[in-house]
């Protein structure tokens, strides 16, 4: 075995620990306290909500309409049992993605269009548009709080 690859062990009864940083050690010349970052957003104001998007009269008014329509084999609104999967407001149109149940839902050929139809009523609404989608399909845990404990699942 040569020298350099030996490892040289030695024993001590302990470490003296490192010398910790005190406020106290820190230079004082040309110290001045920096900008708050935070100044500027915390005094700035939340913009406006031109209502078409979540939180805005004409958004929420468009989810009070889908709030009134049930699954007739459900006794829970379409917006609860998880069915709507979107709503977007461009300019007054509303197109509001959403699934079935199940593709053999008895009412697969008129949900959709009385979706369209009530929303398209909502003041502020021009037009409504339904997009049906089955990817990813619905399952019960889609569902909020309140429409499970209506169906006794919590």
């Amino acid at each position: 075995m040569n020298e350099q690859s030996r490892i040289r062990i030695e024993e001590v009864d302990g470490v003296s620990p490192p010398p910790k940083a005190r406020v106290e050690d820190a230079p004082r010349e040309n110290f001045e306290r920096k900008k708050d970052y935070l100044a500027g957003f915390l005094s700035e104001k939340p913009a406006a909500l031109s209502g078409e998007e979540p939180g805005g009269e004409l958004y929420e008014a468009v989810i009070a309409a889908l709030k009134e329509i049930y699954d007739p084999e459900i006794p829970v609104n379409i917006y609860d049992l998880g069915l709507i999967y979107g709503v977007e407001i461009n300019e007054g149109h509303a197109l509001v993605t959403m699934t079935l149940t199940t593709p053999h839902c008895p009412v697969a050929e008129s949900m959709p269009g009385e979706v369209e139809l009530r929303v398209g009523s909502v003041p502020g609404i021009g037009d409504a548009e339904v997009n049906l989608v089955w990817d990813p399909p619905w399952n019960p845990a889609q569902m909020s709080d309140e429409a499970k404990l209506e169906l006794g699942m919590l």
